[in-house]
């Protein structure tokens, strides 16, 4: 349930942002949250150094 945190908080954000009709805001933190999460799902694995 822990890796669902970030999502829920994002989630509920953009609820509030839209309830408070700021729709704007809540679009650009819906972008900007899918678009990291794309970056972290598709940027190769870093490799460390002492790894065989």
């Amino acid at each position: 349930m822990k890796g669902f945190g970030p999502w829920l908080g994002v989630l509920t954000l953009v609820l509030v942002l839209n309830a408070l009709r700021l729709r704007p805001l809540a679009v650009a933190v819906s972008l900007a949250w899918l678009v990291w999460c794309v970056w972290t799902w598709i940027r190769p694995a870093r490799r460390r150094p002492d790894a065989p």
